[in-house]
């Protein structure tokens, strides 16, 4: 599956054209490609300020999102890259607090693909070496790295000595390539995706994890042991406690914070860990003051999203979120808490569409189903009998009753994405 990109920018369609046409060979692992397309660019990864490296399967982008909130609210300037774009691939890229502009983002992607052309590198390959290229050139404090797939050998984990290593709520998702057989790996899936996230851990480097089942942690901690970083488990080494607030507490004392503005339950989770990894490290000092300010600051696009009114939704209560595997739905039907609502969902083949109709099928007044662009999608009786098709959202949003019930779109990225581009909602 390729990740489509557009550009109103000729210049950037030229070369996200070229992106697009890249393809890996089945089968591929490793960072070796990785690792010589940077070697071309003089090792950027081996320049970059003090690194916060997030894997996970649901919340590392969030984790992000409060980690940039909480640095810049102490005065830092910051770098980070994320992915996918929901809309504009500039999203990726973020060099010290701002957006790559398109000019540049064109003259980066040219030199990338050009020095990179034999190597066949993949469209994410390519999007870290442009990444941390511009984050070696441009001066700033601190980046903030996401992982892309798995952790193991995602593409970022080139980095060599990051300030601090974080995995968020883990899950399956991506089972075709991070359970692909293997010898001498973890054979129950759950322990297996645990063991593929925890191969970000580097010598030395604090390793601050949430919260997880038994057979998970050890997992975590086998790869930290191999690896010789310091882990720092939640439960264990911190502690969060989420009420009306959150109410962190670890070696060096306890704070009383209030909740996130982000909303839904676990993004106090994605919070606390965002928190820990901060104190966790003795790079970058952050002040209490700055986490309490970045709790308030941050967001982060798609994520249960509540969209303004706009040309698509008009004013109705609408809810956004991409997510698409049995974490994201429950994750959802905490924040509902039974509220019913209309659910309008898009979603890439070969995810599970009981993902989220399952956990939240107890508040669903109704399904429709719509196609996700540039992708193939689930048809709409894989929702249930009485799931409607609909040829986009616009139709589905038009049928719906006039309620007053609130509307969820949800399913996938891709899908949210569109959404916030038909709605006059771009990320910046």
């Amino acid at each position: 599956m390729k990740d489509f990109a557009t550009s109103e920018n000729p210049r950037v369609q030229a070369q996200l054209d070229r992106l697009g046409a890249l393809s890996v060979p089945d089968g591929r692992l490793g960072l070796e490609t990785i690792r010589a397309l940077l070697a071309r660019l003089g090792d950027p990864h081996l320049r970059l300020p003090p690194v916060f490296h997030v894997a996970g399967t649901n919340g590392k982008g969030s984790t992000c999102a409060f980690l940039r909130a909480m640095l810049e609210a102490d005065g830092y300037s910051v770098h980070v890259t994320t992915s996918p774009h929901l809309v504009r691939y500039n999203e990726r890229i973020r060099v010290a607090g701002e957006l790559i502009a398109d000019d540049r983002l064109a003259d980066l992607l040219e030199q990338v693909l050009d020095l990179g052309e034999d190597l066949n590198p993949s469209f994410f390959e390519v999007t870290i070496a442009a990444a941390f290229a511009e984050f070696a050139r441009v001066p700033a404090d601190a980046c903030v790295i996401e992982v892309g797939l798995g952790g193991r050998f995602d593409a970022t984990n080139v980095l060599e000595r990051p300030a601090v290593c974080g995995i968020a709520a883990l899950g399956l998702d991506h089972e075709r390539f991070l359970l692909a057989p293997e010898d001498g790996v973890p054979t129950e899936p759950l322990e297996r995706i645990a063991f593929e996230k925890a191969g970000i851990a580097k010598p030395g480097v604090p390793l601050v994890t949430q919260e997880y089942a038994t057979g998970m942690t050890k997992a975590v901690l086998d790869q930290a042991m191999r690896a010789g970083a310091r882990p720092a488990l939640r439960g264990l080494d911190w502690f969060a406690e989420l009420s009306g607030t959150i109410t962190y507490r670890d070696q060096w004392g306890e704070m009383a914070l209030p909740l996130p503005a982000m909303p839904g339950p676990h993004q106090a989770d994605n919070a606390a860990l965002a928190i820990a990894m901060l104190r966790h490290q003795a790079i970058v000092p952050v002040s209490e003051n700055a986490i309490r300010v970045g709790l308030g600051a941050a967001s982060w696009p798609a994520r249960l999203q509540r969209l303004g009114a706009g040309p698509l939704i008009g004013n109705r209560e609408v809810w956004l979120d991409g997510g698409h595997n049995p974490s994201a739905g429950a994750a959802l039907a905490a924040h509902f808490g039974g509220r019913r609502f209309h659910l309008v969902i898009g979603m890439i083949a070969g995810k599970d569409p009981a993902a989220l109709t399952q956990p939240l099928s107890g508040s669903i007044a109704s399904i429709s189903a719509v196609p996700v662009p540039t992708h193939e999608w689930f048809p709409a009786e894989a929702f249930g009998p009485d799931a409607q098709a609909f040829a986009d959202v616009l139709a589905a949003l038009a049928a719906l009753p006039d309620d007053g019930l609130p509307v969820l779109i949800a399913g996938s990225l891709y899908l949210a994405g569109d959404v916030l581009r038909l709605n006059r909602q771009l990320p910046d």
